[in-house]
């Protein structure tokens, strides 16, 4: 699979050179291919990705990841324009005003991203936790979860894979709504790392009793319901 992956810096450089030893074509975008942190991105990928110009670089792929800094989201997407058209775009992204805290006050980042490229499939995804745990997302034998959002199915079912190629459990999260709470899930991240001092080697990781469908609807005891 192709994909172009929208900056070279920490975290488009994880999830590219992942993607790269995964057996992927990767492409990294950026505004200017010359930065040292490009170079940087491609000798982790083992010489099997390649920097080009944001425009060129999606140019036949089939999934573009959104992994720049919030601040230069508008005006890349507008750069990128008819260039998205039918892709599938993962928004990699948190509106952070200051990190870790979240602005919301025009609706969720993913939502943003979505009414920003209309043409685009978009899936909210890779976003609430470090750079660290793209790299390497397994705790001993344990591996961190991805909750991923969107609402396209097929596009959500490429982004599971995709996450799966990383190393990561992925779970869908629902619809692109939901990248709302994802974003929160990240500042909580970003909190914990930073305010609470835990550094930046933590992850979440979602446990399950079992992995059997939940009963009847009727006979599924509320949050505040007694079994």
């Amino acid at each position: 699979m192709r994909i172009a992956v929208i900056g070279a810096g920490h975290v488009g450089g994880a999830l590219g050179s992942g993607w790269a030893r995964a057996g992927h074509e990767v492409v990294f975008g950026a505004r200017d291919p010359k930065l040292a942190d490009a170079p940087q991105s491609t000798s982790q990928a083992a010489g099997k990705a390649k920097v080009t110009s944001m425009a060129d670089s999606v140019i036949g792929a089939e999934v573009v990841a959104l992994a720049i800094p919030w601040a230069a989201v508008a005006d890349a997407l507008q750069e990128l324009g008819p260039g998205l058209a039918g892709k599938i775009l993962i928004d990699c992204t948190n509106p952070a005003g200051k990190w870790p805290s979240m602005d919301h006050a025009a609706g969720s980042g993913g939502e943003q991203v979505a009414h920003l490229a209309p043409r685009a499939r978009v899936v909210k995804a890779f976003n609430t936790t470090g750079f660290e745990n793209m790299q390497n997302p397994k705790y001993g034998e344990e591996a961190v979860t991805m909750f991923y959002a969107g609402d396209n199915a097929e596009a959500k079912k490429v982004v599971h894979g995709l996450a799966e190629d990383l190393g990561f459990d992925p779970v869908d999260a629902g619809g692109l709504k939901q990248a709302h709470a994802l974003e929160i899930l990240a500042s909580l991240w970003g909190s914990l790392a930073y305010a609470q001092e835990m550094g930046r080697g933590i992850a979440f990781r979602l446990m399950r009793r079992n992995h059997s469908p939940l009963g009847n609807e009727r006979e599924r005891p509320g949050p505040n319901r007694r079994t």
